[in-house]
């Protein structure tokens, strides 16, 4: 999946990477600032101690789950 999405990226860029479009690559490739704001969340890994710290706060939990093949659900 990676090397797909790499090899999309740099389709644009012609048959090699030259040191002069380095830094548009690095603006297509990096995420913006508010694409990683998620980061900015405690996530808690322990469901139990998560249950427990919303229900004292009144606040809702948001649950990000997956099932499967732990390098890539599919």
């Amino acid at each position: 999946m990676k090397v797909i999405v790499i090899a999309a990226l740099l389709a644009g860029f012609g048959d090699e990477v030259k040191t002069e479009n380095l830094d548009r690559l690095k603006s297509v490739i990096k995420p913006r600032a508010e694409e990683t704001k998620w980061e900015e969340i405690p996530w808690q890994v322990d469901l139990w101690q998560a249950r427990r710290k919303a229900a004292e706060a009144g606040k809702p939990i948001v649950l990000w789950e997956m099932d499967g093949n732990p390098m890539g659900c599919g």
